[in-house]
């Protein structure tokens, strides 16, 4: 399960973001280092594809995609030095696949801390970039005296040579021109600003009305390297311990529709290249994870191992498509379900069946 860790300063709000997407019980309290440990939970991608073809099948059970969530303690200029929660802090999100920061925008003067979010931003941006300049010049002149006797080395060297001139610029790595293949090869050293990142501005109620106005900033600085989004992280926490019903209701009245969290979610899901194929029937209706690119084969592999070994083809229609029609069955009879083979790239809101012989 793919695993995302929330970065912020102190107070930013990203106990109250766990526990809006979790249901958890993380403690979000107005003073530093509230969180010490990371809380670590698993929310449910939203997915109305799937209530639909539950109906459609009449399901007993819905089974939606799901990502893991860490809340990772505050960090503080010099963290990287050891400030605050120091390592302890930079070693959490080490272990996680894609970055999300969390930004204060909220006024509340019983809560210490900057109220700029691109404060928030430069703190942690600089404090993440020196961390992965330290690790990479602890580690270069090692994998110099290595590469005399393994020449296969060097083209990790060379990465490494490469990032380097970025982080002595003070440039995050995912801000950096740095190429794709140098950017592989540096996975096995965990750099923080070699990840993936999203952005999420925590509004007050009264900022709600200005949501665009106040991420706009934002959203510039990150000149399209992550998705930004801006809630009322308090809200939607408040809502998530609600019955579907009673949260739906309170959304709506205060105009949020279905709120910024389903929509956070599905971009934190793109982010990392994830996608759903669905598979429906009277017992169940699932979603399952898998890579952009991946054949059917491979998606086969996510269901069951046999179901790869032994796959034969994949009977595959879009899921509004076999909404519209109202059953697999009359799909079939009407020739709308493709029988697809090896080579076939899954798409994402494909429902497939698989035909197999082990």
């Amino acid at each position: 399960m793919e695993k995302f860790g929330f970065v912020g300063l102190p107070n930013a709000g990203k106990s109250s973001l766990y526990n809006a997407l979790t249901g958890g019980g993380a403690l979000a309290a107005p003073y530093a280092f509230a969180t010490t440990d990371p809380n670590v939970g698993v929310a449910k991608v939203f997915d109305e594809r799937l209530d639909a073809l539950a109906a459609m099948s009449n399901s007993k059970k819905i089974v939606h995609a799901t990502v893991q969530f860490n809340d990772i303690g505050g960090l503080v200029a010099g963290a990287s030095k050891g400030e605050g929660l120091g390592n302890k802090f930079l070693s959490g999100i080490r272990e996680v696949d894609a970055i999300v920061f969390v930004l204060r925008a909220f006024e509340d003067d019983d809560v210490p801390g900057p109220k700029d979010p691109l404060e928030h931003l430069s703190v942690v941006e600089i404090e993440l970039t020196l961390a992965d300049l330290d690790t990479i010049e602890r580690q270069i002149d090692k994998r110099r005296k290595a590469s005399r006797a393994d020449k296969s080395l060097l083209p990790e060297i060379e990465a490494m040579e490469a990032a380097l001139v970025f982080l002595e610029e003070g440039t995050p790595l995912y801000r950096s021109t740095l190429s794709e293949d140098h950017r592989l090869l540096l996975k096995p050293w965990f750099l923080l600003t070699n990840k993936p990142v999203l952005a999420i501005v925590n509004l007050d109620e009264g900022q709600l009305e200005r949501v665009d106005e106040i991420i706009a900033p934002v959203e510039a600085e990150l000149g399209g390297i992550a998705p930004v989004f801006g809630a009322c992280i308090q809200l939607e926490a408040e809502a998530a311990q609600l019955d579907p019903e009673d949260r739906a209701e309170m959304l709506d009245a205060l105009g949020l529709g279905e709120g910024a969290l389903p929509r956070f979610i599905t971009a934190a899901y793109h982010v990392l290249g994830l996608r759903t194929f669905l598979t429906t029937g009277e017992q169940e209706t699932r979603a399952w994870t898998y890579r952009v690119g991946s054949t059917a084969p491979e998606c086969a592999g996510k269901i069951h191992s046999d179901l790869q070994r032994g796959f034969i083809r994949a009977e595959t229609i879009r899921w509004d498509e076999l909404v519209e029609i109202g059953s697999w069955s009359k799909a079939r009879d009407i020739g709308k379900v493709r029988q697809e083979g090896k080579d076939y790239v899954v798409e994402d809101g494909d429902v497939v069946d698989i035909r197999f012989n082990v």
